[in-house]
């Protein structure tokens, strides 16, 4: 595993964009078009990382409530702890394999988490065998903030508009208005 900061997290985000719409000569020319529908208004084209929010005071208190509701649904869920300075960095501390199928090093995912904690306050609450449950103090207000959010899970997790009912980002973006919680 790399150290989570030894990565640049909008190279990482472009990247692993380019590499979810990208398409083979071989490919069915409908699956370009696929793609594009999916993540438009963007298309394939990264769009660059979402604005900084306004950060809030009380990021650590927004987690406590996330992960007091997490544990209500959840109860069989543990407590673990890490020797880390930061949630994100738990990520790579613990070798945690849920992203597997995209990338193995997990410090690269950890690298996004960290720049969220600094853009949006996000906190990392759980962690399961391929999922990731994170608190947000700023979460976007406006749609146009959401898009842009929306635009870098995409490429974050991919899944998340694939294996949803969300046919396409914007829908997905609308859910990210005002929402404390993200979940991969």
């Amino acid at each position: 595993m790399s150290p989570p900061a030894q990565h640049d997290p909008e190279a990482l985000l472009a990247r692993w964009r380019q590499d979810c719409t990208a398409t083979d000569e071989g490919d069915d020319p409908l699956t370009a078009d696929k793609h594009s529908a999916v993540t438009a208004p963007f298309g394939q084209t990264w769009p660059g990382r979402g604005p900084a929010l306004p950060q809030v005071s009380h990021a650590d208190e927004i987690a406590g409530q996330y992960a007091r509701a997490f544990l209500a649904q959840k109860p069989r869920a543990r407590l673990g702890l890490v020797a880390a300075s930061r949630g994100a960095d738990a990520l790579a501390t613990v070798g945690w394999m849920g992203p597997l199928n995209y990338n193995n090093d997990t410090a690269t995912f950890a690298a996004v988490v960290r720049d969220w904690e600094d853009r949006f306050g996000v906190r990392v609450v759980g962690v399961g065998f391929s999922t990731l449950h994170l608190s947000v103090a700023a979460p976007p207000t406006r749609i146009e903030e959401a898009l842009a959010v929306a635009a870098e899970h995409f490429a974050f997790c991919p899944d998340n508009i694939w294996q949803s009912s969300h046919p396409d980002l914007a829908s997905y973006a609308k859910e990210l208005i005002d929402l404390n919680c993200w979940e991969f």
